[in-house]
């Protein structure tokens, strides 16, 4: 749902008033890791000394019934108190393993404020010893070290993570007196507040009306509780805290796709780049060490990539496939898919294209002996004539 409101305060609902007593809910950081080519398909019984579950979710609004292709492994840890920039915090944290060589971590902390603007501080969250993402590296290091094990061609040093935040605040939203506020018709009211939350903005003025709408511009709403604001960046959740889960698995869903697109866009760079200088070399044992390698990588990433697409299966006008559609736009998973299905192809064409030339060769080289052995044969039939 995409709209531009130039004058919100005259379409709320008679009676209806933008002030909120107070603001309750969670923060959660999503973060995504590629860790190997794959995972083993063994089910991995404890990890950093707690116990791993299958994990499921319930859904509250349409869905279909067979929500996801996968459902990993899941391990929630022990909790941690931290200083942050409010005080002192509590962090729950949870990791996922999935089959396609990569882990989610998850961290949820508290928070109960009086305005949505009060909420930037946690965008970036940092403690008095350190920031949140290097606590989340570490810990995904450690993850690996224990995995590997499971793990199929590990990655000899983990690449950037790619982390989502996750605003999550409880409905219903209620005024100073208690009754309560319309989800969509408090959005139009702090439309610019939450535009600069999801932007990290901690200016609400210098913020324009044209970035304001665009980063609160893809929107939905099931109940008229409940609310879905979706940027690139981060993401506003309102609804009741039962039924965060099933969005918040979309969103850390949609995440690591894009990670592991990010990651295979990084091989196929990387064998390009060695297959346009190896073709280049006189050799000919290197050109089929070439031809090997190219097979090897164009099976591989065919398989992944379709592994990759499996991991969310979503049919019809459902809620749930609405939030992906829209967070996968934002993510651009389209054009990334787009991009690694022209480099497939353009490898896919350097694979004809050697094995094209080694069988010119085989062919040179079997016409070349068969002239040969036609010259033996008339040397030799020469000679039996001459004695």
């Amino acid at each position: 749902m995409v709209s531009l409101i130039q004058h919100p305060e005259k379409l709320l609902r008679p009676g209806v008033s933008g002030s909120v007593n107070q603001y309750t809910g969670e923060v959660v950081y999503i973060y995504a890791f590629d860790v190997a080519y794959e995972m083993m398909r063994l089910p991995v019984r404890e990890l950093l000394g707690q116990p791993v579950a299958q994990f499921s979710v319930d859904a509250s609004k349409r869905s279909p019934k067979q929500l996801f292709f996968y459902r990993p492994q899941m391990v929630r840890l022990p909790p941690l108190e931290r200083i942050g920039p409010r005080g002192p915090l509590r962090l729950e944290r949870v990791v996922k393993l999935l089959p396609v060589g990569a882990l989610s971590i998850t961290v949820s902390v508290p928070f109960e404020v009086a305005r949505i603007a009060d909420l930037v501080v946690y965008h970036d969250l940092q403690f008095s010893n350190g920031a949140l993402h290097h606590e989340v590296r570490h810990l995904a290091e450690e993850i690996c070290r224990e995995l590997s094990p499971y793990l199929v061609r590990p990655i000899a040093q983990l690449a950037e993570e790619e982390a989502y935040t996750v605003f999550c605040v409880e409905s219903p939203l209620r005024t100073q007196d208690g009754d309560p506020i319309s989800a969509e018709d408090w959005l139009k009211v702090h439309r610019r507040q939450v535009a600069s939350l999801l932007t990290q903005e901690p200016d609400i003025d210098h913020l324009s009306r044209q970035e304001a709408d665009e980063s609160t511009g893809r929107y939905l709403s099931y109940y008229e509780h409940d609310l879905v604001v979706i940027d690139w960046d981060a993401a506003l959740i309102m609804d009741e805290p039962q039924n965060f889960d099933e969005t918040l698995y979309v969103m850390e869903l949609a995440n690591l796709q894009l990670a592991e697109l990010e990651a295979y866009d990084r091989i196929l760079d990387e064998a390009l780049d060695r297959s346009y200088r190896d073709l280049g070399e006189q050799p000919l044992r290197r050109k089929g060490d070439v031809l090997r390698e190219l097979r090897e990588i164009r099976v591989d990433l065919a398989r992944l990539s379709d592994e990759l697409s499996n991991i969310t299966k979503f049919f019809g006008d459902w809620h749930l496939a609405r939030i992906y559609e829209n967070i996968s736009a934002r993510f651009h998973l389209t054009d990334w898919h787009r991009t690694i299905d022209e480099k497939l192809k353009t490898l896919d064409n350097l694979y004809q294209l050697l094995q094209h030339d080694q069988s010119n060769r085989w062919m040179l080289m079997l016409e070349a002996t068969i002239v040969l052995l036609f010259i033996v044969d008339l040397i030799l039939l020469f000679m039996g004539l001459k004695g």
